[in-house]
């Protein structure tokens, strides 16, 4: 059984004259797990999440973190003691990255020299270039600026990672992108995180454990993300995860039986070359860079989305759907082409996976 490192126990959050914004929760928080919160607006996630580091002070019961009450902890010393990400990423416009991802180690009496030094060891661990250390906020796209704010939350290393929906404002791709380094970095680092978000779809890829609040700040389940699709608690949780839960459900079954077959390949210089076939153009290195046309003069045209070996059904339908050819683009790690999948041959893998989980006892 996993050792809990965070303790709701009946806490209650009740503002004047008005209905609980968190009624009665209770609930175990793994230690180095991602949890993520997740229901529509108004529902208490992020009261919950902000209690936890005393942003919001509870009304009644009691919150531990590593078995002691926050609310005998200073409410600054607790905080510093958490990392804490949001949805704009709220640096400070007047300072460099650098000095914006050193500010807590600062606050913690670290010098500058040694704070700064940690601070440009965790672009790299975010994923960002050394140089970008000198910019200032407005410099940075909104995705570079998110990974600043995590780079920031972890400065001090601390055990829990408070995420109040840290990637809602940016678009799709990069959103993708972020989650897809969260992961990664959880696998590293093994913090305790507890992400909020509106979106199922984040919640189930993201969250070892979901928990699923229901309007009024009560806890509707509270589950791993592959039960809460196969099995809604209630009326509520089925109508938010949405009719389309058993798509959802392919995300948590790996692709590997997949055939991967080999694909015409072309370089960029024999564009507009038609051989009256779908081809991949590839880059020196063999990587994807978009499709040639079996129609004269169509160009470079968009290859849609990538799918890894090791990715899950959901992937590689979405690889092959989005596919101008029909065809699912496969990469390696390194992301040079390992071959092409059907869309034809996932759907038969995923009829057949859906019949062998009805017929699981």
């Amino acid at each position: 059984m996993a050792e809990a490192m965070i303790e709701f126990q009946s806490v209650t959050k009740q503002y004047q004259g008005g209905q609980p914004a968190v009624d009665g929760l209770s609930m175990s928080i793994d230690k180095g797990a991602i949890t993520v919160f997740v229901g529509p607006s108004g529902c208490g996630k992020t009261t919950s999440l902000r209690m936890i580091n005393r942003m919001v002070e509870p009304t009644s019961g009691t919150i531990t973190v590593a078995g002691k009450d926050v609310s005998n902890e200073p409410a600054a010393q607790l905080r510093r003691s958490m990392g804490y990400v949001m949805q704009s990423s709220g640096l400070m416009p007047h300072r460099s990255v650098l000095d914006n991802i050193a500010t807590v180690p600062r606050l913690n009496g670290v010098s500058k020299a040694a704070a700064r030094k940690r601070a440009q060891e965790l672009l790299d661990v975010v994923g960002l270039a050394s140089v970008l250390g000198k910019r200032y906020p407005s410099q940075l796209s909104g995705g570079q600026q998110q990974r600043v704010g995590v780079a920031r939350a972890l400065a001090a290393d601390p055990p829990v990672l408070l995420m109040d929906e840290p990637f809602s404002a940016v678009d799709p791709v990069v959103r993708d992108e972020l989650q897809r380094e969260l992961l990664r970095l959880q696998r590293e680092l093994a913090k305790t995180i507890v992400f909020v978000t509106h979106d199922i779809d984040e919640a189930t890829v993201l969250g070892d454990k979901v928990a699923v609040f229901a309007v009024g700040g009560k806890l509707a389940q509270y589950a791993a993300p592959e039960e809460i699709l196969r099995a809604p608690a209630n009326d509520f949780v089925a109508s938010f995860v949405g009719r389309d839960r058993g798509f959802r459900h392919l995300a948590f079954n790996a692709a590997d039986a997949v055939p991967v077959h080999p694909v015409k390949t072309v370089d960029a210089s024999q564009l507009g070359a038609s051989s009256g076939e779908w081809a991949l153009v590839l880059d020196g290195d063999s990587r994807p860079m978009g499709w040639a046309s079996p129609r004269d003069g169509a160009g470079l045209v968009p290859g849609g989305s990538l799918f890894r070996r090791g990715d899950t059904l959901r992937r590689a339908l979405d690889a092959a759907l989005s596919s101008p050819s029909g065809l699912g683009v496969v990469v390696d790690d390194g992301g040079r082409l390992a071959g092409v999948l059907k869309a034809e041959e996932v759907l038969a893998l995923i009829e057949k996976t859906r019949h062998n989980r009805e017929d699981a006892p």
